[in-house]
């Protein structure tokens, strides 16, 4: 698999979010995600308009979905979705509905370790279950709490390697990279490399960024695009 580029749209007005994915589409950008922000700000109405704006590309829901899978995972392929998340840490009948929805609608299913009890375990839990992709992820508060206490907060590159031998489907790593970091996500043998705060938002106060983010984005999308992705499975 080639390595592509999600920009996740974790603003919470769907004009703002529209705008910033028309530039990163310009930019090189291969898919759009409705960031968490976006779907409670907006919901099937914001994931409709992203679909009816780019009828073609490639939309990532990110319900993080816990339960009512088949429901959820429903009401956003018929919005127009081609991706739905779904946390390991759900029960494995509501990621079995999720998996199923995705087979009866058409969409792919990305699977979210994060806060697994063993991140490996969870990843390989939910490829077992029929996740389509694998989302190895460290939560936003997490890596903020424990800075604040002082520790250092730990990174989803410092398991990927384990991860991607542990699943034979693609896998993309989030959660507090830097940008140099995201870029070398193929090099982990991750082609599916997420772009987000702090280029796309602030990460305290969630708004865009400032700068030319266009052009940043383009020369980003370029240096991803160029690279291959390594076989690390052994």
């Amino acid at each position: 698999m080639k390595p592509l580029v999600q920009i996740s749209l974790d603003l919470t007005n769907i004009d703002e979010a529209l705008d910033t994915a028309s530039m990163a589409l310009r930019a090189g950008v291969d898919w759009l995600e409705a960031g968490t922000p976006l779907i409670l700000a907006e919901g099937l109405h914001g994931v409709r308009r992203l679909r009816n704006s780019f009828p073609k590309v490639p939309i990532v829901a990110d319900l993080k979905t816990m339960d009512g899978g088949y429901l959820e995972a429903e009401m956003m392929a018929k919005a127009g979705a081609s991706h739905v998340v779904v946390m390991a840490r759900a029960h494995p009948e509501t990621i079995k509905c999720v998996v199923q929805a995705g087979k009866d609608f058409g969409i792919k299913v990305m699977g979210d370790n994060m806060v697994s009890d063993n991140m490996i375990d969870g990843a390989k839990l939910l490829e077992d279950l029929g996740c389509n992709y694998i989302i190895h992820h460290i939560g936003y508060d997490e890596r903020r709490g424990i800075k604040a206490q002082g520790g250092k907060a730990p990174s989803p590159l410092d398991q990927l390697l384990e991860i991607v031998k542990a699943v034979d489907v693609p896998v993309q790593a989030v959660g507090g990279l830097t940008l140099e970091q995201a870029i070398m996500c193929p090099r982990y043998g991750a082609p599916l490399v997420v772009l987000g705060a702090p280029l796309v938002i602030d990460a305290d106060s969630f708004k865009t960024a400032d700068g030319n983010l266009g052009s940043s984005l383009k020369k980003i999308c370029d240096a991803i695009h160029s690279q291959k992705v390594l076989d690390n499975k052994n």
